[in-house]
C-alpha cells in the first residue's frame, strides 16, 4: 500500500509546535512580524500572498502587507525594501515573486537586510547554507525535509534525485541533502533539461524529487518499486472543470502511486509545508533579532 504523505497536516503540526515559540517571544515583548510586498496583478500570486497573511494571523504573527502598482518605478520597492529594513517590528521580509519585467529580481533580492530574508534567497544566506551553516533553510527545501522526516523516510546513504536545478527548489535542497545532518547524509543527483537519459537516473533513486515545473513530466515507467516521491509541481492544465483547468504536479500521479512506497500528493503535498516554513523562519528571524532563545520544531 502506498503511503500518501499528507501535507496538510503535517502542515498543520508544525503551525501548532511554532506557537511555543511564539508564546515565548511573546512573554518576552516581542510580536514576530512578516511583512509581504506585492507589485503583481497576478491573480495566483494575490492568492497566495493572502494565504501566508492568513496563516499569519492563525499562529499570532503579526502580517504586514504592502502593495505597489505594477508599473510604479523600480525605485519604489527598492524604498519600500529599505524602510522594511529599518522597521524593528518587521522580523522578516517577503517580496513575491515573479516581479515586473522592468524590475530585476536579483537586485531586489540583494536589497533585503539578510537578517530578515526569511525566503533564505539572499547570497549572504545561499553562502551560509552552502557552507552548511544556514541562517535560514529556503522554504520549500526545509518543508521537503520535514514531509520526509514525517514519513519516517531516512536519508542517510540513500539515492536521491532532483529533477529541477531552480535556485528556489532545486539547488537548495541539494545541498541540504548532502549536509552532515540528521536530515541529510545523502548521495544526491541533481538533473535539469540537459540530462541525458534522465529516466535511466530517476529508476535508480531510492527517493525520487520532482521539481522542474513540467506538467507529468515523470511516470511510473520512470521509477523503480518503493521509490518515494515527491512531487514539488504544481501545474495549471486546461481542464474541463468549473473553474477551467485542474493543478497537476510534475510528476503523472496515478502511474507513480502505483510504484512508489509514499507519495505527495498535488496539491496537498510540498506546497502547504512551504507556507509552514516560512512561519518557522519568521520565528526563527524574531528569535535572532530580539536575542531571545525559543525552541523550534
Amino acid at each position: 500500500m502506498t503511503e500518501v504523505i499528507d501535507g496538510n497536516a503535517v502542515a498543520a503540526e508544525m503551525r501548532s509546535a511554532l506557537t511555543d515559540g511564539i508564546e515565548t517571544l511573546s512573554d518576552a515583548g516581542v510580536r514576530p512580524g512578516l511583512a509581504t510586498v506585492l507589485m503583481s496583478d497576478d491573480p495566483a500570486s494575490e492568492t497566495y500572498v493572502s494565504m501566508k497573511q492568513r496563516d499569519c494571523e492563525e499562529v499570532g504573527i503579526e502580517g504586514i502587507h504592502v502593495e505597489l502598482d505594477p508599473d510604479a518605478p523600480a525605485e519604489e520597492l527598492f524604498d519600500t525594501v529599505a524602510d522594511l529594513n529599518d522597521d524593528p517590528e518587521v522580523h522578516g521580509i517577503l517580496v513575491q515573486m515573479p516581479l515586473p519585467d522592468h524590475v530585476d529580481d536579483r537586485d531586489v533580492i540583494r536589497a533585503i537586510d539578510p537578517a530578515k530574508d526569511v525566503d533564505g534567497f539572499h547570497p549572504e544566506n545561499v553562502g551560509r547554507l552552502v557552507a552548511g551553516n544556514p541562517r535560514f533553510k529556503p522554504c520549500t527545501p526545509h518543508g521537503v525535509q520535514k514531509l520526509l522526516e514525517s514519513a519516517d523516510v531516512d536519508t542517510e546513504g540513500k539515492d536521491v534525485t532532483i529533477v529541477g536545478r531552480s535556485n528556489i527548489v532545486g539547488k537548495p535542497l541539494a545541498n541540504l541533502l548532502v549536509q552532515k545532518t540528521d536530515l541529510g547524509n545523502a548521495t544526491v543527483t541533481l538533473c535539469h533539461s540537459r540530462t541525458t537519459d534522465l529516466a535511466e537516473k530517476t529508476r535508480r533513486a531510492d527517493i525520487m524529487v520532482a521539481a522542474a515545473g513540467v506538467p507529468e513530466m515523470v511516470d511510473g515507467s520512470m521509477l523503480s518499486e518503493s521509490t518515494v516521491v515527491v512531487d514539488v509541481g504544481i501545474n495549471r492544465v486546461d481542464a474541463d472543470t468549473d473553474k477551467g483547468y485542474e493543478l497537476v504536479g510534475d510528476v503523472e500521479y496515478e502511474s507513480a502511486a502505483e510504484k512508489a512506497s509514499a507519495i505527495t500528493p498535488v496539491p496537498g503535498g510540498v506546497g502547504p509545508m512551504t507556507r509552514a516554513m516560512l512561519l518557522y523562519n519568521t520565528v526563527k528571524a524574531a528569535s535572532q533579532q530580539e536575542s531571545v532563545d525559543v525552541e523550534l520544531p
